[in-house]
């Protein structure tokens, strides 16, 4: 451990976050980091505990080394905790911005667990900085051909795993960028865009090779001796409303990518908020970051209508530690919302009635309805909005159905191509990330990508799966 007192003394300290008006003004990152002495006291807060459950099933699900590296941390040995973390960890620099920190809360310390997240991207964010991370190309290659389609959280992660293993690797996007969700479905302030390029052009030095604007097919997939499918579970859930192709009506996904095109290529979106009266359907990442975003491109006013009850403030009973407390959180793009309106945008408990379009059937104003505890509809409690932009981040109901058609395969209830809880489909196939599992975090994506490599490698080396 990093030091005998650890926690008793010394408080949790969170990376600090930047003020919420003066971050609306830009793009940039949210958070304020740390210097050094500081980081290693938070690291120091970590005791070894005999049972870590931050590195358990709980926890992290790529079992991070979290004690080893904590402790290296606090005892000033950055470059060698910076190995233990690589060891499980191959992007910490996405996880350490993106990931809810499942670890922190499955602490012994609960609440006031470690600050692993702002220590991880400390450890990473050194290791660029000082040269330490280098592009680190297998040393022989074993003459297999693999093909990974997609390459978003999984789709990066398989890549990784099955180059270093010596196999020759090259991932087909069908976007203009790689980087899947990384790119276009998390916004630049969440995660800065040039962060994923950095880490593109490490892989593509250690031989990975990156073929973009291609939908992959049987066709072009042909001379591979496997493929990995990770295309993600991007097909959005709709609503059951009249004028459903109304103009102004977007889903949440396809507006946050138009808006990160238009940050990139610097002009402006094809759908913005600008002056626009925003109203946000659905809770969770998605809908948050379209509140952020609606809010940066000047929208006249946001409103977050959530179909659930409001959470309660503590665990509720059947939720003890260390499982992942289901209680009401506050993120930056609510916070950001009540920064400049005073008050928290979400609405609980509603949802959409319908919409009422002008004679160009462009959306003018919403009409919302209650629910009861059942989830039916109160009568009488009926409310109209203004709206110009509507947003459906209602969730993900599988995967795309042009690839699963396209490689004839079937996919389950729930849109997922998976057989008998197996990566392997079959044949030369195989699925990982949010396409096997449906739609999950970014880090379960990492972890499912990397085991998806260990059954490809099996395969390759002709070993039992």
């Amino acid at each position: 451990m990093g030091s005998a007192t650890g926690y008793p003394a010394c408080p949790r300290l969170n990376n600090a976050d930047r003020d919420a008006r003066e971050r609306l003004r830009d793009w940039e990152g949210l958070h304020i980091p740390q210097p050094e002495p500081r980081r290693r006291e938070q690291a120091g807060r970590c005791m070894n505990c005999g049972v870590p459950f931050c590195q358990s099933g709980f926890g992290c699900p790529l079992h991070n080394l979290i004690p080893e590296w904590n402790g290296l941390i606090a005892a000033g040995q950055d470059r060698e905790a910076l190995e233990r973390l690589l060891m499980t960890a191959p992007f910490p620099e996405f996880t350490g911005r993106v990931c809810p920190a499942l670890c922190e809360k499955a602490c012994n310390l609960a609440d006031e667990g470690v600050t692993d997240r702002d220590n991880e991207l400390y450890l990473i964010e050194t290791g660029f900085e000082k040269g330490w991370v280098v592009p680190r190309p297998p040393l022989c290659r074993t003459g297999k051909q693999v093909a990974v389609v997609g390459s978003g959280p999984s789709g990066l992660a398989a890549a990784d795993l099955l180059n270093r293993m010596g196999h020759s690797v090259t991932v087909m996007e069908r976007a203009d960028r790689p980087g899947g969700l990384l790119m276009y479905g998390i916004p630049n302030m969440k995660l800065e865009k040039s962060v994923v390029a950095r880490r593109i052009a490490l892989m593509e030095a250690e031989g990975i090779r990156f073929q973009l604007d291609t939908e992959a097919g049987p066709d072009n997939t042909a001379g591979f001796d496997a493929v990995v499918l990770c295309g993600g579970a991007r097909k959005p859930r709709g609503l059951d409303i009249a004028h459903r192709d109304a103009e102004g009506l977007y889903f949440a996904v396809d507006y946050l990518t138009a808006a990160t095109r238009g940050i990139l290529s610097g002009t402006a979106p094809d759908v913005s908020a600008e002056g626009r009266h925003v109203v946000v359907v659905g809770g969770g990442d998605t809908g948050n970051d379209g509140v952020a975003t609606a809010l940066r491109q000047g929208c006249a006013s946001v409103i977050q209508l959530e179909m659930m009850p409001e959470p309660p403030y503590r665990r509720p009973e059947g939720n003890p530690w260390p499982q992942w407390p289901r209680v009401k959180r506050t993120d930056y793009g609510q916070m950001e919302a009540a920064a400049v309106t005073g008050r928290d945008p979400r609405v609980y408990g509603t949802t959409v009635k319908g919409v009422t379009v002008d004679g160009m059937n462009r959306i003018t104003a919403l009409e919302t309805v209650s629910l009861d505890e059942r989830h039916m509809p109160v009568p009488g409690s009926e409310k109209i909005l203004p709206c110009g932009l509507m947003l459906i981040a209602a969730g993900f109901i599988g995967c795309d159905e042009g690839t699963e058609r396209s490689f004839g395969l079937a996919a389950d209830g729930r849109g997922r191509l998976m057989k008998d809880g197996s990566h392997h489909l079959g044949g030369r196939l195989f699925s990982a990330g949010d396409m096997r599992t449906g739609q999950s975090l970014v880090v379960r994506a990492i972890a499912d990508g990397r085991a998806a490599a260990g059954e490809v490698d099996d395969f390759l080396r002709g070993e039992k799966i």
